[in-house]
């Protein structure tokens, strides 16, 4: 047995902190990367991570009847999050109707089903662990490093993008479902960046 001062820590060579958002041509790398490789289920999964802006646990335990209605995906939807027990709307964007409708058909979801079931009996749908594993396989089909990359990556992708063109903390607040505003801040890891763009405009 391994002796515990041989133990290496665990984020030894790991990058601690936050997991960087993912830049609009990294989107697009993975996007063909699963069109070309007819990667339904994770076409539909990726798309609907970077929309939803939902935190691994929320997506991992989407129902179909929560983005859908009848035969149609929403345009809208509202999940309550589990880690607040607030409710959090998103967006559907019409790609990612398109590819989330392939996927419900191709699997042959019912309303009540998970949207992405597991293929494990002991689990009913897949567990953040495996959906941590897929975002590390879509990273590096991008060419990107894994390891500064995770599934919060893709609940910032959309959060940041929107705030550096619309400056708008408080609509991101409201996508991300925090309840106070220090948190968003936090989140995007604005300040510093931010202060000096602000003070580089101002000139004396």
């Amino acid at each position: 047995m391994e002796s515990y001062e041989h133990r290496e820590p665990w984020n030894k060579g790991k990058l601690v902190g936050q997991k960087a958002p993912l830049k609009p041509k990294d989107i697009w790398a993975i996007r063909i990367h699963l069109q070309n490789a007819h990667h339904v289920r994770d076409l539909a999964m990726f798309n609907l991570a970077i929309d939803s802006k939902l935190r691994g646990c929320d997506l991992v335990s989407l129902r179909v009847r929560d983005v859908t209605h009848g035969n149609q995906v929403l345009s809208r939807a509202m999940v309550i999050q589990r880690k607040t027990q607030r409710p959090v709307q998103f967006e559907l964007t019409e790609p990612t109707r398109t590819t989330v409708a392939a996927w419900i058909e191709k699997a042959k979801l019912r309303p009540e089903d998970f949207l992405f079931p597991s293929r494990l009996h002991e689990s009913p749908h897949i567990s953040t662990r495996q959906y941590a594993r897929i975002v590390e396989q879509w990273v590096a089909s991008a060419g990107l490093d894994p390891a500064a990359y995770g599934t919060h990556s893709m609940r910032r992708t959309k959060a940041t993008l929107i705030y550096k063109r619309t400056k708008n903390l408080r609509a991101v607040q409201l996508l991300l479902g925090h309840s106070k505003l220090e948190s968003t801040v936090r989140y995007l890891g604005i300040e510093v960046d931010d202060a000096l763009e602000i003070s580089e405009q101002i000139e004396i």
